[in-house]
């Protein structure tokens, strides 16, 4: 199977308005402004959209919108992942996947199963999915980590698990997976910090958080780690560093919210239990935006 998951995704937010309510006018200008300015796919409801505080119409609406603006123009992605097995697999089949390219599924949390349940429940999710899966495993928050070994065992005994977004900060699982996965079977880095050395090593390229405020530099970086040039590559690298960590300071989507904000792009709100980037954390962003506009 193809894989259409190639370059620069941006994992997008949920923005929303002072009243708590999803604000699609701004979700429809941060689509546009991605599309136009050269990112490759979008995922809708991971993470970094507040996918958990999310209601089912809410996610719908959101589709629709994202879907609207996009209008086949680029791959969509669609978050479908949790710890109850039975629950993944009943929204897979209660949602309307018919413009989406593939679901993101996160490798289940909180209960901490054995590689073996990990493996057991992707396989109960392949076998009903009509559409690509990207395996998503961040041990950083679902406490257990997917072992190289089980990401290629699932690769290689269902045809429509085609990527992976490995999310565990840890170059040598990285390389693992690389040196061992089957030629048709991609992995996608989910650290924004550690693409471009995962890239030149052999890499699909990335689902981001940065992305989405930088989609022009960010791709341009990308695209020029697939040409091996590493040189250029790293200078917008490193031209991102500081940003980078910043917008993960305090918690995400915070950081980014608060980027997306200067931009004009979105409000700063978040839903609790999370909070809005902070008055100290929204200065340096600012400073630095200042700095790298003038560069």
């Amino acid at each position: 199977m193809n894989n259409p998951f190639s370059g620069t995704g941006i994992a997008i937010v949920t923005p929303f308005k002072e009243d708590l309510s999803v604000d699609h006018d701004a979700l429809a200008n941060i689509v546009e402004y991605n599309i136009k300015n050269g990112i490759d796919y979008i995922v809708i409801s991971g993470t970094t959209g507040e996918s958990v505080t999310v209601t089912k119409q809410e996610k719908k609406e959101i589709i629709k919108t994202i879907s609207a603006v996009n209008n086949g123009r680029l791959p969509l992605v669609l978050g479908i992942g949790g710890n109850n097995t039975t629950t993944v697999i009943d929204e897979i089949k209660d949602t309307d996947l018919s413009g989406i390219t593939g679901i993101l599924s996160v490798s289940p949390y909180y209960s901490k199963p054995t590689q073996e349940g990990v493996y057991q429940h992707f396989k109960a999710i392949a076998e009903v999915c009509p559409v690509s899966i990207i395996l998503y495993n961040v041990p950083g928050r679902t406490s257990s980590n997917m072992s190289p070994e089980t990401t290629l065992r699932l690769a290689r005994d269902f045809e429509n698990i085609i990527a992976v977004k490995e999310a565990g900060n840890n170059l040598h699982q990285y390389y693992q997976l690389l040196k061992d996965k089957p030629a048709d079977f991609s992995v996608i880095s989910g650290d924004d910090d550690l693409v471009l050395g995962v890239v030149l090593a052999g890499g699909a390229g990335v689902i981001s958080v940065l992305g989405q405020a930088f989609p022009k530099a960010f791709s341009t970086m990308i695209n020029l780690g697939f040409e091996g040039k590493a040189k250029e590559a790293y200078a917008l690298h490193y031209s991102m560093m500081e940003i980078t960590s910043l917008i993960f300071e305090e918690n995400n989507p915070a950081g980014i919210k608060g980027l997306l904000s200067y931009l004009g792009l979105c409000d700063k709100t978040v839903r609790l239990p999370l909070m809005p980037a902070t008055n100290e954390l929204q200065e340096k962003m600012e400073a630095f935006m200042k700095q790298f506009d003038k560069s």
